[in-house]
């Protein structure tokens, strides 16, 4: 018996450590492969700005203009401020800065705007159905037929008893307005063909938190919902809207046509980034800054129309590759939605100036 223990207690004390090394494995694996995910989250996400960084260090500049915008620099009429921001450094020879804000960094338009006419932002890039709300005049470009096509916003610009007036429009508000670039025209992106304006009945779209888009889409007797440009994904894949006021432009680079898988091309306005500068700041810069600042705005800007032109032609070919499927409202419903509009012109006519509306529609050959 006693033997019989002691047999006992040596096989155990000869197999306890290899016993031991199989238990201590499996842990160290475990510890091994638990780091695995550890890593994938504390890794810093892909800067969608990267391509975009200076080539330079601007924190020697003598001045810095803060500019501001809510898209994506992938659209031409975004991607301007970054073009902007290069030649004013070159030109200025690293004594103004161009800090470019887009993706909304500095927060929605309504807020920018805010901080804009404080000081605290110098400039941004707004949409013109945001711009509305700084002064009234602005709004005449959101009006439908009235600058619509590609050359009648060029005849604007270009046109100087046109464009003084609305380059004016917000000097009570503290801010002048250098130039303009856009994103597109607009028409209808939805879940369901739009083929007709009786189709279009039957959609809930999306329209800017803007007052002229509200008082068109009361005249025309289209169902709309006013809604935040954030909250548009999830609206439309849960069927909140099944219909977006917008450009092919701004639908395809942001993926919209991955769920609106129609596009009408209702052509009534053009999708437009209208530049508002602060003023007290602005004549602040010396002589020298203020005139390189204006003529790179003038020249970059001009150059963007011309590339927002080509890519409006790209984004539709590349939205047609992928499925979506276009129609062109017809004229006769084009006519319906003029006199459909009359009211809102006779309103925003009193607002922008009844004398100023009648001269651009008849210069631009409304």
């Amino acid at each position: 018996m006693k033997r019989g223990w002691i047999v006992l207690l040596a096989l155990t004390l000869l197999l306890s450590p290899v016993a031991c090394k199989k238990d201590e494995a499996p842990p160290a694996k475990e510890a091994k492969e638990a780091k695995a995910p550890e890593a994938a989250t504390t890794a810093a996400p892909q800067d969608p700005l990267a391509t975009w960084k200076p080539a330079f260090d601007p924190s020697k500049a003598e001045y810095t203009y803060i500019l501001s915008n809510v898209s994506h620099p992938a659209i031409e009429g975004v991607g301007v401020g970054y073009r902007i921001r290069d030649r004013v450094w070159e030109k200025s020879g690293g004594r103004l800065y161009v800090d470019f804000r887009p993706l909304s960094q500095l927060g929605g338009e309504k807020d920018v705007i805010s901080k804009l006419k404080l000081g605290a932002v110098q400039g941004m890039l707004s949409s013109s159905v945001a711009a509305a709300n700084v002064a009234d005049r602005l709004g005449i470009v959101n009006l439908p037929y009235v600058v619509d096509t590609f050359d009648k916003l060029d005849a604007f610009r270009n046109t100087p008893e046109l464009w003084e007036p609305f380059s004016e429009a917000a000097f009570a508000e503290g801010i002048m307005v250098p130039d303009i670039t856009g994103y597109g025209t607009y028409g209808w992106a939805t879940t369901t063909p739009v083929r007709t304006l009786a189709d279009a009945a039957g959609v809930n779209f999306r329209i800017a938190q803007a007052p002229v888009n509200t008082d068109i889409y009361k005249a025309w007797g289209l169902k709309f919902t006013v809604m935040p440009w954030p909250d548009v994904p999830q609206a439309l894949q849960t069927g909140v809207i099944n219909g977006l006021d917008h450009t092919p432009t701004v639908c395809n680079i942001t993926k919209k046509f991955e769920v609106a898988k129609f596009f009408t091309e209702v052509n009534y306005a053009q999708g437009l980034f209208i530049h508002l500068m602060n003023r007290q700041w602005f004549e602040k810069l010396p002589a020298d800054l203020q005139q390189i600042l204006l003529e790179v705005i003038a020249e970059e800007s001009a150059a963007s129309r011309v590339r927002t032109r080509a890519q409006h032609e790209e984004q539709i070919a590349a939205a047609k590759a992928k499925g979506v499927e276009f129609f062109v409202l017809s004229e006769d419903d084009k006519a319906a939605l003029v006199k459909l509009t009359a009211p809102v012109y006779e309103t925003w006519g009193q607002k922008i100036g009844a004398d100023y509306l009648a001269r651009v529609r008849s210069t631009l050959g409304d």
